[in-house]
């Protein structure tokens, strides 16, 4: 992509309206534009990033065995009545009428509509196990949304929701989608720490968190600091084996937010050299609920001796717009956002000093259509500017690396390569430099490992 042909509508002045880090970095990146209170539309590099995030939490939820389907924003209120929830749920739900005077909703949530799906389809417990998910919008009417996208009144959430004949079944559902979750934050270039969460009157303890760790998270986080560099479950992890001994191993260190406990019983439980105490956002959440849904709306299957039995369910959140901002929460410096490579808008950008120079454009073309053809999701800085506004719109974007091509070191043969994270730089060979970024860029997508 040329940029002088992008649409890339940056600031360089930071909005007023914007609280906290992610707000503002996304508004001076030209990723999203305020359409209304809590709504947003995603600009291009904003919504190439959050495809990007998509297309991560798709690969790992197929992986595990979970299917894809799409159900409507708009749900009809009667199934919500089924549930008891349609008066229960509060202002946040977003009421609306069709012409012809129904009660209809736009969905903050799918647990009903999900559960109708099931039950009309699904009869005998041959079918199952079955786990299904959707990637799909919501809205919730907050009364201050605040943080841009973070916590904002529509937003893109993923939804899976499991299907077993029984609770030993559900918790096998359950451990599929925790590895799962472990595995798609660690390609994000995130560590995801699964915390120990409230499950309100249902009761039991199959209920987890997941926190980015971040400076300006909404919570306190207490657990040892060991779940920070504890490896991910590989990509060949067998999902169709007992996953508990991963569960176990990865729950049996301490990890829970200041609702779930407090400082001195974390002190009490880890030892000094193992605590860390620090903020963290919720990026996910992973939900055991038995039969709250099934039961009422009369989701059963005929077992193997002709019984007729309520499947135990289980809810899997992430949503991927607060998602984005989670990452720059975690990766930014005072210069911009620190992509990872991973959900990078772009994963490198050539640079081209002077515009007009035979040399400079004939060798910043070959290097771009090189990195083009090598796989590399390149942009290519062709405006006709100050080599300073480039500079500072690059590390601004977060692109992770950054190609400089100028007269000079043309002269000799040379190209510069900035490291974004690090301001490391190397001088390279016009012939090595296609070669060294690929090296670089590859193994950092973790799509392989």
């Amino acid at each position: 992509m040329r940029l002088s042909r992008y649409f890339l509508p940056t600031l360089r002045e930071t909005p007023k309206e914007a609280e906290i880090v992610s707000h503002q970095l996304m508004l001076r990146a030209g990723m999203i534009k305020q359409q209304a209170a809590g709504s947003y539309s995603w600009l291009p590099m904003g919504f190439k990033v959050l495809n990007k995030v998509i297309r991560i939490i798709e690969e790992e939820q197929n992986r595990s065995g979970a299917i894809q389907l799409l159900m409507p924003t708009v749900q009809s209120a009667d199934l919500w009545r089924e549930s008891g929830r349609y008066d229960a749920y509060g202002k946040e739900m977003l009421r609306i009428k069709d012409r012809h005077e129904r009660d209809m909703l736009f969905g903050p949530t799918n647990e009903e509509m999900i559960t109708d799906i099931f039950r009309t389809y699904v009869k005998s417990y041959k079918d199952l196990p079955l786990n299904l998910y959707h990637i799909q919008w919501k809205f919730r009417d907050e009364v201050r949304p605040r943080f841009g996208t973070m916590r904002s009144r529509e937003f893109l959430m993923k939804d899976a929701y499991s299907f077993d004949l029984d609770e030993a079944g559900a918790t096998q559902a359950f451990y599929r989608m925790f590895v799962a979750y472990l595995r798609t934050f660690y390609r994000m270039g995130l560590v995801g720490v699964p915390m120990r969460a409230d499950t309100g009157p249902i009761g039991g303890d199959m209920s987890y968190e997941f926190h980015v760790l971040a400076d300006t998270g909404e919570s306190a986080v207490f657990l040892d600091k060991r779940l920070v560099d504890k490896p991910i479950p590989p990509i060949d992890v067998d999902y169709r084996s007992d996953l508990t001994p991963i569960f176990k191993d990865w729950t049996s260190l301490f990890a829970a937010t200041d609702e779930m406990t407090d400082e001195a019983g974390f002190k009490a439980a880890v030892e000094p050299e193992h605590q860390l105490a620090a903020r963290g956002i919720e990026v996910g959440h992973i939900f055991y609920f038995g039969t709250k849904y099934s039961k009422p709306m009369k989701a059963t299957v005929t077992t193997q001796d002709g019984q007729s039995v309520e499947v135990h369910m289980g809810s899997y959140g992430i949503g991927p717009t607060r998602l984005v901002p989670a990452i720059i929460e975690a990766s930014h410096d005072e210069n911009g956002i620190v992509w990872p490579v991973s959900v990078a808008p772009f994963e490198a950008v050539v640079i081209n000093l002077k515009v007009g120079d035979a040399e400079s454009d004939k060798a910043s073309e070959r290097i771009y259509d090189d990195l083009v053809r090598e796989g590399i999701d390149a942009l290519y800085d062709d405006r006709d500017m100050a080599a300073g506004g480039k500079f500072a719109n690059a590390d601004l974007i977060g692109i992770p690396y950054h190609l400089i091509v100028g007269p000079r070191g043309l002269k000799d043969g040379t190209v510069e390569l900035k490291h974004r994270k690090t301001g490391e730089r190397e001088t390279l060979s016009l012939e090595a430099a296609v070669g060294r970024l690929k090296a670089l860029i590859v193994p950092q997508r973790r799509d392989t490992v």
